[in-house]
């Protein structure tokens, strides 16, 4: 496949998934109690489960990209001498 195909793979790909949140978002307008730390507050079921997937995912990708780092580090220290 060409780049263009690839793009539009994807976009159709980013459409569904924008589809499939937009209805989780719909569904799931209930509002509950959140607890964290000493900080309480109220807010929507799926407005607390997408803040907790963000978190979830920048602490993973944080996580990851530390260790890319420190691989990439040894590496030029053993390629070096």
């Amino acid at each position: 496949g060409s780049r263009t195909s690839g793009v539009w793979v994807g976009t159709v790909g980013l459409g569904l998934l924008l589809v499939l949140l937009v209805v989780f978002i719909a569904q799931n307008t209930d509002t509950t109690t959140v607890r964290f730390l000493s900080f309480q507050g109220e807010a929507p079921v799926a407005v607390a489960l997408l803040i907790a997937t963000a978190a979830g995912i920048l602490l993973t990708a944080t996580a990851g990209s530390l260790r890319i780092l420190q691989l990439r580090r040894r590496t030029r220290k053993v390629t070096r001498g």
